[in-house]
């Protein structure tokens, strides 16, 4: 008889990172947790920590913390490390930077004999997860991006608020780029089965005159605001992170918008995006390709070409 235990590593022990262990841990998502961090007893301090919460949880998981040099036998690798923008940046901005950091915890990582599945929370987070897919050696299924993860729960926030539903009726996704460019399909947007558009015109005394674009410039904003009020964010993109944990582990086939890479999809290639993609054992095992209006794939060829800019600055694509 063969016991396998689920196993994840998070680099980076920062808020982001500290928060999604905590959320994997208070969700019991996984048997064993591994904190790495480049200073060492910060990984130790958020271990610990994280160990003196058990007793008062539904499971025990086991909380350690080890080096690139332990990753072999993980199942995931979650990579939150990178460079937080300073007052007046973009995400995008934050690239070169972000990149150096990537490398050198991914070359490592594969020097300790891994073929899991990465995990890149680290902004600019499409072009980083790409560049990880290229110095990894990984097949695309096997490293993912949050992409719109976030973004599309920031979606349905808002939806839910306007019409005054729970935000988990709300079914449709923000995709593209995580970043200024995101869009959404609207024609896709769905409350309970019953089209966005329909509700909006249904019910003209509630919701007034809708405007759209403003929605989309929210939902692309939403982390700037929480950002400039408490200097980052961490609980929406951890529990997201551990959404898309628990989707592989559990083998779910659960449909995240995540960035993965794209080969003919809405007729691009070569370049990772926040797409509707189907999560399981075998990681992003395919994408979704949902239909838009002429003028909405418009827009997310539009958000693409932002990526695949950017993307040539640190990779030929």
């Amino acid at each position: 008889m063969k016991i396998t235990r689920k196993r994840v590593a998070i680099v980076g022990c920062g808020l982001v990172g500290a928060t999604t262990a905590f959320s994997l841990e208070t969700q019991g998502v996984c048997d064993e947790i591994m904190m790495i961090d480049i200073n060492a007893e910060r990984a130790v301090g958020e271990m610990r920590d994280l160990k003196d919460s058990i007793e008062y949880l539904g499971r025990n998981v086991k909380v350690t913390t080890g080096t690139y040099a332990d990753c072999g036998d993980m199942d995931i690798i979650v990579i939150t490390a990178g460079a937080p923008p300073k007052p007046g940046q973009s995400r995008l901005d934050t690239l070169e930077v972000g990149a150096k950091i990537c490398e050198s915890i991914v070359t490592p990582i594969m020097e300790s004999g891994f073929n899991g599945i990465f995990i890149v929370i680290s902004n600019p987070v499409d072009i980083l997860a790409h560049y990880v897919q290229k110095i990894s050696g990984l097949p695309k299924n096997q490293v993912i991006g949050t992409g719109t993860a976030i973004d599309s729960a920031r979606l349905k926030n808002l939806i839910g608020q306007l019409v005054n539903v729970d935000p988990r009726s709300v079914h449709g996704y923000s995709m593209g780029e995580h970043g200024d460019s995101q869009m959404v399909p609207w024609s896709t947007v769905t409350i309970a089965g019953k089209p966005f558009y329909d509700v909006i015109a249904d019910n003209k005394e509630l919701v007034g005159d809708v405007n759209l674009d403003e929605l989309v410039e929210k939902t692309a904003r939403e982390g700037w605001e929480i950002y400039n009020r408490k200097g980052t964010t961490y609980y929406g993109i951890a529990t997201a992170c551990a959404g898309i944990i628990k989707a592989i582990l559990n083998d779910e086939n659960r449909i995240i918008p995540v960035s993965t890479l794209l080969e003919g999809e809405y007729g691009e290639k070569d370049v990772y995006a926040g797409v509707p993609t189907i999560l399981n054992c075998t990681g992003a095992s395919d994408v979704l390709e949902i239909h838009m209006t002429p003028h909405e794939l418009a827009r997310f060829k539009e958000s693409v070409a932002v990526i695949r800019e950017h993307t040539k600055k640190i990779m030929d694509v």
